[in-house]
């Protein structure tokens, strides 16, 4: 046993899992008319926003700090403050985030310990009542 210790970026299988993982987000919000509200804050294209969750979710998974060294420091909160973020959308972002990280992250223990700092994410993006 080398006692090695691993990222959750790695543990979920790295690449692969990150990218379908935030492909299959995206198709969720895309297609779910239960996350209506949340779809209607993207833009029409969600090419650039899947782009931009991939990077940031490599680097707060453990992987590489591709977000960052692309655009900077994340400063999540400043720039979604543009949209207009209430609880149903965050529940909606919850919903699809969920459903896609139930479906790609085959281990329960890996999706418990990813679930708790997502919801308290979506809900620091909240900007409205």
């Amino acid at each position: 046993m080398s006692g090695k210790t691993i990222t959750l970026y790695e543990a979920i299988g790295g690449d692969v899992t990150v990218r379908a993982l935030t492909r299959r987000f995206y198709q969720l919000m895309d297609t779910l008319p239960e996350a209506r509200h949340c779809r209607a804050v993207h833009p029409a294209s969600l090419e650039g926003s899947e782009a931009k969750l991939y990077d940031y979710l490599t680097g707060y998974l453990g992987g590489p700090p591709v977000y960052v060294e692309k655009h900077g420091h994340p400063r999540l909160r400043s720039r979604h403050f543009g949209a207009s973020i209430g609880p149903r959308e965050t529940e909606e972002w919850l919903l699809c985030f969920r459903r896609a990280l139930d479906e790609t992250v085959e281990n329960p223990k890996l999706r418990d310990i990813i679930w708790p700092p997502i919801e308290r994410l979506a809900s620091h993006m909240q900007n409205r009542e």
